[in-house]
């Protein structure tokens, strides 16, 4: 199972981005403990040193919904500002979502398509009489290059798988940074209120409490 998940500040101020990064701290040292792999696809660092406006990664696990269970939603700091003293605000809010329905692109070079022909020089005179030059397809995306930097045929293919997995990689990006920018636009304001998770400090102390267990607890209580 893999997910994309992106920790945002959303248009939060500065106190928001520095919470992102803690969070982004925490997140990870969670992750580790459940063994689940991740890759960080993409990062926007903050306004200033320690701080982060957003964050996306890619977990994979063979589950995941019962960890992200406890993150998905909005993740309330309370404590004053570090950055404006004075201000009275206490509470600061961040977005933890899902980037749903982008599966990347597994580039694997068993789909790539190879034809050679004779490289071509200044005017379009053969710089050599063997085929050299390489045109690469990488057929799953349509994307192709062509290499005929070495006068090797072997080395020429090397350099168009390169390039070709670097074109391939871009589409992926691109793809991305839309949904984020999408995902951006729908959470300009993050949601306030009902957070799943809370700290407080500039320890950043957890203040978590499963809503499930807190639930039941309630339920108790009425009967």
């Amino acid at each position: 199972m893999e997910k994309l998940i992106q920790i945002t500040s959303g248009r939060g101020p500065l106190e928001c981005q520095w919470v992102t990064a803690k969070v982004l701290k925490v997140f990870l040292e969670e992750i580790k403990n459940n063994k689940i792999d991740y890759e960080i696809i993409h990062r926007e660092n903050g306004d200033e040193n320690l701080t982060l406006k957003s964050v996306t990664l890619l977990l994979k696990a063979k589950e995941l919904n019962t960890f992200l269970k406890t993150w998905l939603g909005s993740i309330c700091w309370t404590g004053k500002s570090t950055f404006r003293k004075l201000h009275k605000r206490s509470n600061w809010f961040i977005g933890v979502f899902e980037l749903e329905g982008l599966e990347k692109i597994d580039f694997k070079e068993k789909d790539i398509q190879f034809q050679t022909t004779r490289s071509q020089g200044s005017g379009g005179q053969n710089v050599n009489k063997v085929n050299t030059a390489v045109r690469a397809v990488h057929v799953p995306t349509g994307e192709w290059v062509f290499a005929q930097d070495s006068r090797s045929q072997l080395e020429n293919k090397k350099l168009a798988i390169m390039r070709l997995k670097e074109k391939v990689a871009g589409i992926y990006i691109k793809q991305l940074e839309k949904r984020m920018q999408d995902t951006w636009n729908n959470h300009l304001q993050v949601e306030r209120g009902n957070p799943v998770r809370t700290f407080s400090g500039t320890d950043f102390k957890k203040n978590h409490q499963d809503k499930s267990f807190k639930k039941q607890r309630n339920d108790l209580k009425k009967n």
